[in-house]
């Protein structure tokens, strides 16, 4: 079989997008790993389906690079956005179905999407770090500098920690220097460190706020693979109104055998 995909990357979070509006492909999560995988396949973060929504302009279905169905992907849905416009589904506004519920999103000027996130109810301070879920699960650490950590190896341990090996979590390194972030984030299903993380830079920004490390509800958020921003709104213990904002935009298209 012939599938017909796309390639975008959000601020160096890259994707293999699919369009499945008409239900063409149904990819075992063998098909699926090794299209991710960088020497054998196209290579790529995670995989993306967008298929017909009933209740919003598309649906988006995330699966890991490792082939598993993922939760939220924050530069992943911004991807999704670009990729929907190009194929003409949308104009700059649009909403769209993923794991975590329907989120809104605009296509700026410069190749910038912004994704509303889901709120944040609730963060826990453990073990020296925060642990909070923005459609995926964080820790986020906070170090002085991030820039000599071994991620793979630090973030590994972390991620299969007792407390979270069973469903896994993602980790975020973070240093913070006049009010802005800097961040290397450990994914799971990747199961190593990526260029940048949406759903990361949503969690660390949110953490730094409540750690009292920044005062602005507008935080920018440099990557390994460029910067994002996120703008929030505290009302109580409650963050709403959570915008993440970057770079989205096609590398290239193709056709592979699968």
């Amino acid at each position: 079989m012939k599938l017909k995909f796309s390639k975008y990357q959000g601020a160096g979070n890259d994707f293999i997008m699919v369009d499945n509006r008409n239900a063409l492909y149904a990819l075992s999560q063998k098909q699926i790993h090794q299209l991710c995988d960088r020497r054998f396949g196209i290579g790529a973060d995670g995989f993306i389906l967008l298929g017909p929504s009933d209740d919003s302009d598309f649906e988006m279905i995330y699966y890991n690079a490792d082939g598993q169905l993922g939760s939220m992907c924050g530069n992943g849905g911004r991807c999704t956005v670009a990729f929907a416009r190009d194929l003409n589904i949308i104009k700059d506004v649009c909403n769209f179905m993923a794991s975590d519920g329907i989120h809104k999103a605009t296509c700026l000027e410069d190749k910038l999407v912004s994704l509303k996130m889901t709120d944040v109810e609730s963060l826990n301070f453990e073990n020296e770090a925060w642990v909070l879920d923005t459609g995926s699960p964080h820790l986020v650490c906070f170090k002085d500098d991030i820039t000599q950590i071994d991620v793979t190896k630090e973030g590994a341990s972390l991620r299969n920690a007792p407390a979270y090996v069973v469903e896994g979590i993602n980790v975020n390194f973070v240093s913070v220097k006049d009010g802005e972030l800097s961040l290397r984030t450990y994914e799971r299903g990747v199961e190593d460190e990526t260029l940048a993380c949406g759903t990361g830079a949503t969690a660390s920004a949110i953490a730094a706020y409540e750690a009292g490390l920044t005062v602005s509800d507008c935080v920018v958020v440099h990557v390994l693979g460029g910067q994002l921003e996120v703008k929030f709104n505290k009302s109580h213990s409650e963050y709403q109104d959570i915008y993440l904002k970057g770079p989205a935009e096609f590398v290239f298209e193709g056709e592979v055998d699968v």
